[in-house]
């Protein structure tokens, strides 16, 4: 949906302000090292460079319906493909396909590990889903099936993973 306004910014005060306007349908943000906001679009399949003005550039395209965007210390954007597909993009901006996991029902939920590794949630209609932990090199392997449908990932220095749930049905494991 195109709306008069894809992206506010909320300053420190609390004062509400556009910031941009023009991305159609917006889903995901990331801040890359640099300080950048990058921003995708799900209905057009885009990743966009958000400038200081509030000027949206393409950064990348052609990624399904890219809904999940997260940075690793070195710049390598990595992209969710709600259809299955995690995009790795190399500052340069080249696109490459990294990994194929199963689809997503709604947005697939990227974080980074102080080892570098990505964690991948891809909620479904299951009762519980996977969460993933993909290597540098793309091996993939399961950490937890125990939350319904992770909604958000974050991991901190100590290689904790957070997790959000919209239904909980297990017992909590240590991943």
């Amino acid at each position: 949906q195109a709306v008069p306004v894809s992206i506010f910014r909320v300053r420190p005060n609390g004062a509400r302000e556009t910031y941009s306007s023009g991305i159609v349908n917006p889903t995901s943000m990331a801040i890359s090292p640099d300080g950048h906001l990058y921003v995708s679009s799900r209905f057009e399949g885009v990743v966009y460079r958000i400038e200081a003005d509030g000027s949206a550039t393409p950064y990348a395209s052609d990624l399904g319906v890219p809904c999940g965007l997260v940075f690793a210390p070195d710049g390598t954007l990595f992209v969710g493909d709600r259809g299955g597909t995690i995009f790795r993009i190399g500052p340069a901006g080249r696109v490459v396909p990294f990994v194929t996991l199963p689809p997503s029902v709604v947005a697939y939920h990227l974080a980074i590990g102080p080892d570098d590794d990505l964690f991948v949630a891809a909620p479904t209609f299951d009762t519980c889903d996977r969460i993933y932990r993909v290597g540098r090199l793309g091996e993939v392997r399961v950490v937890s099936t125990e939350f319904g449908r992770p909604q958000g990932l974050a991991c901190d220095a100590a290689g904790d993973l957070y997790v959000t749930i919209w239904f909980f049905d297990g017992l909590v494991e240590h991943l």
